[in-house]
């Protein structure tokens, strides 16, 4: 597991961890056709509707009513994925309790946010074309600035100071991409949900 560092040597914040090359190209093509395959619907977010296509598995957040509620089983063809994406952020697969699949057709991204605090860990795998995501932190009346480069068949980790200070984006696309995020509940929505 690698920590990201920018074009100085210098790591863009505590808490972020990358790798190259996490699936085989081959992998890459059946997750992909898996996805597309997918119950797929536009991401909604109160009366707006965003260019991406997403699914939700294990528990699903309802931007519409601000509502958490359980969702579809994660399927058994992602749980390779989802035992590699835990042994990479060191965790047991069975804490990544949601996966969120989305495609990104051109012209596609995701503005400025922080993954809802009922979720702890976030791990996302890159398929199909590169991606830049963007960090930010407001210092001030400013904001303190990085982004990272996503590889297809990348994987990145955010937890600690990049998960919970920062906020993150992924600039429109130009390309179809396709990812996914894996999460953890928080321990309050682990005690919630009990």
């Amino acid at each position: 597991m690698n920590a990201m560092l920018d074009l100085f040597d210098s790591e863009i914040a505590p808490g972020l961890a990358t790798a190259l090359d996490m699936i085989a190209p081959a992998e890459e093509a059946d997750l992909i056709m898996r996805i597309d395959a997918a119950d797929l619907s536009p991401f909604r977010f109160q009366q707006w509707t965003g260019k991406r296509l997403t699914h939700s598995y294990g528990w699903r957040y309802d931007f519409e009513t601000g509502r958490f509620d359980k969702a579809a089983p994660i399927p058994d063809w992602l749980h390779p994925t989802r035992e590699r994406a835990a042994r990479f952020a060191g965790l047991d697969p069975d804490q990544l309790v949601q996966a969120l699949l989305i495609r990104y057709d051109p012209g596609a991204g995701i503005g400025w946010h922080k993954d809802r605090p009922v979720f702890e860990h976030v791990i996302g795998l890159s398929l199909g074309a590169p991606a830049t995501m963007r960090f930010r932190r407001r210092t001030g009346a400013k904001f303190e600035r990085r982004s990272v480069e996503l590889a297809p068949r990348s994987i990145y980790h955010l937890s600690g100071e990049i998960r919970h200070v920062w906020e993150h984006s992924i600039s429109e696309m130009d390309q179809a991409r396709w990812s996914i995020t894996f999460r953890s509940l928080s321990d309050a929505a682990r005690r919630a949900a009990r």
